[in-house]
This record gives structure tokens, C-alpha cells and sequence, in this order.
């Protein structure tokens, strides 16, 4: 099947749909397991095993249209591919439709933040993720998967939440915004959950949502680049990304970073299923 979830043909229609993903198959500087590329096809493929009616949330958001373009497999360079993507999420908004990327590596949100940022005005950036990606620059490029978050923070003047961080380079503390940061052993040790509405008052009314599968406990998401112990759990981050959109107007989101195994496809799964969790949560707080 080449569309997302398991549905008659009519709601994979362009022209009919409210959300249009974005498969983007790059990963062209991700620097231990490779991989990512592979993520885009392996999402579609999972989602074939999704029930389209979720009985958590009561919601049934595949009748609104759910259009899966055709791959973005300009990858030339991250420059390039960043443009392509650019280009196309830019469109979608002017279409008035909600965009998704599924990556690839984390580099392939660079484009889609921009043209978010420059269609919705005021948009702030919520990422989840094990690393805090604030690199200015790495391996001779700007546009690396560890940069995008430095990237983020040039083109959102009202900057970037972030969310399970557990992990960060000393080159990259000068550009940590103290108040946007949640690491993970904060979070996970507190039992008031007092850090949610803490991360919800630092993001503005629209957000833009970035999710690195990695930013999940590797119990939840072991097929990732880059895994580290320690993570959100799955229940609880659907409970914070609730009150997101309880509160918030999220304009687009992507998920990255996934590397499928091919000997155990629950990350597949669960990268397919949080993309529909999302998607009901958007039909049940922003119709």
C-alpha cells in the first residue's frame, strides 16, 4: 500500500484531506547507526495494522482525509533536501491543510519549522528528544541532524521548548535556554508533574512539534540512531502532548529519527501509532 493506514481510497485523496504527510527517506548526516532512511516506508507499511477507529480518545480522524505524498528524495545534500522540504510544506500550507514529515533523520524538520514560521505568525517550537541538537555547526555542515534545534532557535524568534533532553555537548550549554529545558531525569522524578504546565507557559499560542523517537525510554522506541536509557514513557508523554493541544493551536508536526529493525517491528508500530494518537488529538481539541 502506498498511503498511510488501511482505508478505503477516498480518504487518501488529495483534495479532500486535512492532513497531507510528508515522507521524507534522508539521512544523509546521522553519525552512528544508520538507517533513517528506511523509517518513511516502514511507518506506512505499520500503519497498515492500526484500527481506524481509536477507542482512547473516541476519535475517527482518518474520515477527514489523511493524503500521503510522494516521497521527498532530493538528497543531494542537506541543503538541498531542506529546501525540498521547505518548498513542499510551504504549499500545504497555502492549501490550507496540516502538514507531517516522517523521517529520515532529524535534519529533514529544518524545512518544515521555516515555512511554518514564516505562514503562522508567533510560532514556537516544542521538541521531544533525548538530545538537545544545539549545535551551530557539525561535521562541516549547519544543516546536520545535531544542529536543528540551533537552527530552530534562528528562525522562531519565540524560540524552542525542550522536552526529555538527556543528553548535551558542552559546546552546545551556551545556547541552552535555561526555562525551555526539561531534561529527563527532572521529569521523570517528578511526581507532581509540575514540569508540564512549566513547558506549556514558555510556548505560544501556535507550536510547531517535533518528535526524535529518541526521546522516548528505548523500552518504548529501541529501534533508534541514537538510543538512550532513561526516556519518557509512552502514556505519559500522550498525557503531556493532551494538555498541548488542550492549550495550544499545533500547526504541524513531524516525527524522526526512527531506524527500523528488521528482525522486530514494534518501533514501526508505535512511530505509526503515535502519528494517528496525534492526529485524533487534533480532531478532539482543534476541529
Amino acid at each position: 500500500m502506498d498511503y498511510f493506514l488501511d482505508m478505503e481510497s477516498e480518504y487518501a485523496d488529495y483534495n479532500r484531506a486535512k492532513y497531507v504527510i510528508f515522507p521524507v527517506p534522508y539521512d544523509g548526516t546521522s553519525t552512528f547507526v544508520k538507517g533513517s532512511d528506511k523509517a518513511p516506508q516502514a511507518i506506512i507499511d505499520a500503519s497498515d495494522s492500526i484500527e481506524l477507529y481509536d477507542i482512547e480518545f473516541d476519535e475517527k480522524p482518518y474520515l477527514k482525509g489523511i493524503h500521503t505524498a510522494k516521497f521527498v528524495t532530493e538528497n543531494t545534500s542537506s541543503e538541498s533536501m531542506v529546501q525540498a522540504v521547505y518548498g513542499e510544506v510551504k504549499n500545504c500550507f497555502n492549501a490550507k491543510k496540516i502538514p507531517i514529515i516522517i523521517g529520515g533523520e532529524h535534519s529533514v524538520s529544518i524545512g518544515a519549522i521555516q515555512a511554518a514560521n514564516e505562514y503562522h505568525a508567533n510560532i514556537s517550537v516544542l521538541q521531544i528528544d533525548a538530545h538537545a541538537d544545539l549545535r551551530p555547526v557539525y561535521n562541516g555542515s549547519k544543516y546536520n541532524h545535531a544542529c536543528v534545534m540551533r537552527r530552530a532557535q534562528e528562525i522562531c524568534a519565540a524560540g524552542v521548548v525542550q522536552v526529555g533532553i538527556r543528553n548535551v555537548c558542552e559546546e552546545e550549554k551556551e545556547f541552552i535556554v535555561p526555562e525551555n529545558i526539561f531534561y529527563a531525569h527532572r521529569i521523570l522524578r517528578d511526581k507532581t508533574e509540575q514540569w508540564i504546565p512549566e513547558a506549556l507557559s514558555r510556548l505560544t499560542d501556535k507550536v510547531y512539534l517535533t518528535i526524535d523517537v529518541d526521546g522516548f525510554d528505548p523500552s518504548v522506541f529501541p529501534a533508534t540512531g541514537t538510543p538512550l536509557p532513561g526516556g519518557l514513557l509512552w502514556t505519559q508523554t500522550l498525557d503531556f502532548l493532551e494538555q498541548l493541544f488542550q492549550q495550544k493551536t499545533v500547526v504541524g508536526f513531524d516525527i524522526v529519527e526512527l531506524c527500523p529493525n528488521p528482525y522486530d517491528k514494534s518501533s514501526d508500530v508505535a512511530a505509526a501509532v503515535l502519528l494517528y494518537k496525534i492526529l485524533c488529538l487534533f480532531e478532539k481539541h482543534q476541529k
